[in-house]
């Protein structure tokens, strides 16, 4: 029985095919020329014949001009998705990744298993740099399932990213999927098993009764968003019951030495010296005692760290990456009318005799005065935020009456109030702090003064609504017109609920016909969110979104908004960092992004928020370049502070600090300074040094030669459809349509079945789910080079459009010139930490010569590239380009020694690319090998002729 070598082609069933790693004496793993993974078969040589093939030559009948022979080539080159080079993954990609997004790449292939914490700044493109290192393990089969931890907000964000980019079709894992995704589970079968690659609630899967399911079923690979929020700031593992339990997932995660585990953060480094060593000690448990001040410690860091400013990466060598440039930000001031300034001393006299009335007796008696308190706060933030968010807090209970001790109620309610609370928390947080609503009825309240004293304020709250009353209202209203006239679509923050309700409501009424306004709060659920942002978007209208905090984090919305207002300000600085990181960001297509912070003058909350923190954030952020949390002793200088402005008698605009309180906040201002300043040396330290920028610029020039560019795919696009009868109709500036009804049926029907009609390509992501992308990984771009491959290769397919062979003339040379269209076969053996992996690859590449075909003087590989990109000035007439053509045929077999060479140059530089990317590793080097499989398929003959001299 003959056995066929990995990479070999062979014939069977009619057509040619390429024999796979896995097949053996009994059984061939097959896959068709130019197909892919989910094309292959298995056949039993000893029922079916299989014979050893050679790919045939082109034919008279393949004759064609030049634009067919480039048809010819991209319809090749979008055919791979396994590139013979060192990243195996790069041909599925429908991203373009830049020249610095490269390193985390190339780190994570130094590594075996790879630990990477990836710390780029906000807006940089962390998902993308993770999403690249998840899709080359996979390609290269050092993992096979994937789970992503995040927020739940963010769920379905990074499913989509995985599939639109990366080609990974990955189960959404939250609370209201888990039993649909469990059902028909065999016995003792997870649903981890049955899906390998899920995004995951962190909060849903840290809980006990569903840790340890994970646990047991755990992927190779996972990737954890947001990882700050995972890690203890304490030695102990202290911190928030939340906090705790991801920390404590996270160790059981980490514990595996086999597992890769990435890590992605924008702030990796608080100040906090414990969270930090906790976060990268998951990583390599050495790092979290090492001495980082050494140079051996930071270079053991560095193995596993990468950290860039957005200043680090604007202009990469000889790259730049179009970030906005900068961001306007603005203060807008109002004043509370008389209405509202007596509905607000009427509620800080009510506050005040809540504060003073002070409890005597035990832990119940003090749990009580403590949920008085946060009681307090809540109402007082309400009341300042909105006259809707005012009265609907009044209406309801403290949400810390659920308290069981005094530290559980001033957790709750710092949580809850001073926006302390973990980003995965961040879900119903802006609903207004309260469990029950209470009737608005006075005979609910029986002869209970406090609360029919609250009524009567929550129905003050309703009379001051609108802009009469509202100055704050009015002023957003005329802060939203100028950014809309300034061709400036904003999202406006909320903290609460009615508030994001009431605003959205004002300013439909007042924008009219002007914009479309809508509202997303954390009532919706994720999936809901992202429907109705987009239904928002989609007319390409000016648009204005109003949103709480559920968007405040990780979403990516610079696609359609260029703005910001905080209509409330937030009592966490670092979330009004991460709102406005929301449209300052890579993709962004506005040169200048803009903020507006509202606040108030004279009712003494925003005041202390502003000039305690606010303002300190922004600062330290300008001055040393970073973004620094609050510190953890500022919850106590604003809880002073605003205990000051509610016993303090007169009117809330009064502020002033006593000599304890000014001592406190200057105190708190040091601290954050120092933390700041540890920050800014943490960046230089520990600064990303494993990786040369020049070697990243090489592998992504080398990469992009393999993946091809953008505008190679819309020519290729532009040129077959009209050639198979799909004219363009339309053509706008970001995107165009064609006519595919009267396409040939075998196109039509390879098409995917969802697509809109006419067919819309754009040139870019996002697109709606029904319209192609000029990407090379997308399923119409897919389709359409798979049938124009096809049916040059085979004249049973249908029409031909790309063609084989073709004589021409040119400008651009002096002397006859020939071109060669090869593709070339690869066996790899790649080491891994499982042993050596069996692959096989395609790669195309051309070859040139002048002269007598049976007497070629072959050109350098450079040369040859130039010339595929000649320019045609004419055809020759039919008889010539046959015999021409006739000429070539005989000369061909005496090319196979030349062709046989270069196929082996091609072998020993993927060689030296794999070497070279894994350099460090432990031992990516012992067993690696790239075997170039002979002979090689040539696929076109293209003569170029000088162009006579008149």
């Amino acid at each position: 029985m003959t056995t066929f070598a990995p990479g070999s082609l062979v014939r069977a069933r009619g057509r040619e095919w390429v024999v796979l790693p896995d097949s053996d004496a009994e059984l061939l793993v097959l896959r068709p020329l130019g197909g892919n993974a989910d094309d292959t078969t298995a056949v039993l040589p000893a029922l079916e014949p299989v014979v050893s093939a050679q790919f045939p030559l082109p034919g008279i009948e393949d004759l064609g001009d030049a634009v067919g022979g480039q048809l010819l080539r991209t319809a090749l080159e979008i055919g791979f998705r396994s590139s013979a080079g060192p990243f195996r993954s790069l041909g599925s990609l429908s991203v373009e990744p830049r020249a610095y997004q490269f390193v985390p790449l190339l780190l994570a292939l130094r590594q075996s298993p790879v630990r990477l914490l990836i710390a780029d700044d906000v807006g940089i493109g962390k998902t993308v740099e993770a999403g690249m290192v998840a899709a080359e393990l996979l390609a290269q089969g050092d993992a096979q399932r994937l789970t992503v931890l995040c927020s739940p907000a963010l769920a379905e964000q990074w499913q989509r990213e995985l599939r639109r980019k990366f080609s990974i079709d990955a189960e959404v894992v939250l609370p209201s999927t888990a039993r649909r995704l469990s059902r028909g589970l065999l016995l003792d079968e997870s649903l981890f098993r049955r899906h390998p690659f899920t995004v995951v609630s962190t909060d849903f899967i840290k809980s006990p009764q569903r840790r340890q399911e994970f646990l047991n079923h755990c992927p190779e690979l996972v990737i954890v968003d947001e990882a700050h929020t995972c890690v203890a700031d304490g030695a102990g593992g202290g911190g928030s019951l939340g906090r705790t339990q991801r920390y404590d997932l996270m160790r059981h995660i980490a514990a595996d030495g086999r597992r890769h585990l990435i890590l992605v953060t924008a702030t990796p480094h608080s100040g906090k010296e414990e969270g930090f060593r906790n976060l990268v000690g998951l990583l390599d448990p050495a790092l979290a005692t090492v001495n980082l001040d050494t140079i051996e410690g930071r270079a053991q860091l560095a193995r596993h760290f990468v950290q860039r400013r957005r200043g680090d990466v604007r202009k990469y060598l000889t790259e730049d990456t179009d970030f906005p440039s900068d961001r306007l930000t603005k203060e807008a001031p109002y004043q509370l009318s008389s209405e509202y300034a007596a509905l607000f001393d009427r509620v800080l006299a009510y506050a005040r005799g809540q504060v003073d009335d002070q409890v005597d007796g035990g832990s119940v008696q003090r749990v009580h005065q403590r949920v008085r308190w946060w009681s307090v706060l809540a109402l007082l933030r309400a009341l300042a935020s909105s006259p809707a968010a005012a009265a609907a807090t009044l209406r309801t209970r403290a949400s810390a009456a659920s308290a069981r001790n005094v530290e559980e109620a001033d957790e709750l309610g710092r949580a809850a109030v001073l926006d302390t609370a973990d980003t995965d928390a961040l879900e119903g947080m802006d609903a207004t702090p309260g469990a029950d609503p209470e009737a608005d009825d006075d005979s609910s309240l029986g002869d209970n003064r406090e609360r029919r004293h609250l009524l009567e304020l929550a129905r003050a709250a309703d009379a001051v609504a609108g802009v009469q009353h509202d100055k704050k209202l009015a002023l957003l209203t005329t802060e939203v017109k100028a950014l809309l006239a300034d061709g400036y679509d904003p999202i406006v923050f909320c903290r609460f609920i009615p508030t994001a309700a009431y605003v959205a409501d004002h300013l439909r009424s007042a924008l009219r016909s002007s914009a479309t306004v809508a509202a997303v709060t954390g009532e919706l659920p994720p999936a809901l969110r992202e429907e109705r942002i987009a239904a928002l978007t989609a007319d390409g209208g000016r648009h204005v979104l109003v949103a709480t905090d559920c968007l405040s984090e990780g979403v990516n919305l610079q696609d359609a908004f260029q703005a910001v207002v905080h209509y409330d300000l937030a009592w966490n600085p670092t979330r009004h960092e991460q709102r406005e990181g929301r449209v300052d960001r890579f993709g962004q297509r506005r040169d200048v992004v803009r903020a507006v912070t509202i606040y108030g003058q004279d009712n003494g909350i925003d005041r202390i928020v502003l000039d305690v923190l606010i303002r300190k954030f922004k600062a330290i952020r300008e001055r040393t370049g970073v973004s620094v949390p609050v510190p953890d002793e500022a919850d106590g200088v604003v809880e002073a502070l605003l205990e000051g402005l509610i016993r303090r008698r007169g009117h809330a605009d009064q502020l002033t600090f006593d000599l304890g309180q000014d001592a406190r906040r200057t105190a708190l201002h040091q601290q954050w300074e120092s933390a700041a300043e540890r920050e800014h040396e943490s960046r230089t330290k520990y600064a990303q040094e494993a990786i040369h920028p020049e070697d990243a610029m090489r592998e992504a020039q080398a990469a992009r030669s393999v993946i091809g560019a953008r505008t190679d795919i819309e020519r290729f696009a532009l040129h077959a459809l009209p050639a198979l009868g799909a004219p363009v109709v339309s053509l706008a500036a970001d995107s165009w349509q064609t006519d595919v009804s009267a396409a040939p049926a075998g196109l039509r029907d390879a098409l995917p079945a969802k697509v809109a009609r006419p067919l819309v390509f754009h040139r870019d992501l996002p697109a709606p789910p029904d319209h192609a992308v000029l990407a090379r990984t997308d399923p119409v771009i897919e389709a359409l080079a798979r049938y124009v491959l096809d049916a040059a290769l085979d004249p049973l397919v249908g029409p031909r459009v790309a063609s084989r062979a073709g004589v021409v003339r040119s400008s651009d040379i002096a002397t006859r010139t020939t071109l060669l269209l090869l593709r070339t076969r690869f066996h790899i053996d790649l080491p891994g930490a499982d042993g050596i992996r069996q692959q096989v690859c395609e790669q195309a590449s051309v070859a040139a010569f002048t002269g007598a075909p049976g007497a070629p003087e072959w050109l350098d590989n450079g040369s040859a590239d130039a010339l595929a990109g000649a320019t045609p000035a004419g055809n020759v007439d039919a008889s010539q380009a046959a015999d021409l053509l006739r000429e070539l045929l005989e000369a061909a077999p005496g090319w196979q020694a030349h062709l046989g060479a270069l196929a082996d140059g091609l072998a020993d530089d993927l060689l030296d690319a794999h070497r070279r990317v894994r350099t460090g590793a432990n031992a990516p080097r012992r067993g690696l090998s790239v075997v170039a499989q002979k002979p090689v398929d040539l696929l076109g003959m293209y003569v170029f002729l000088p162009v006579p001299a008149r």
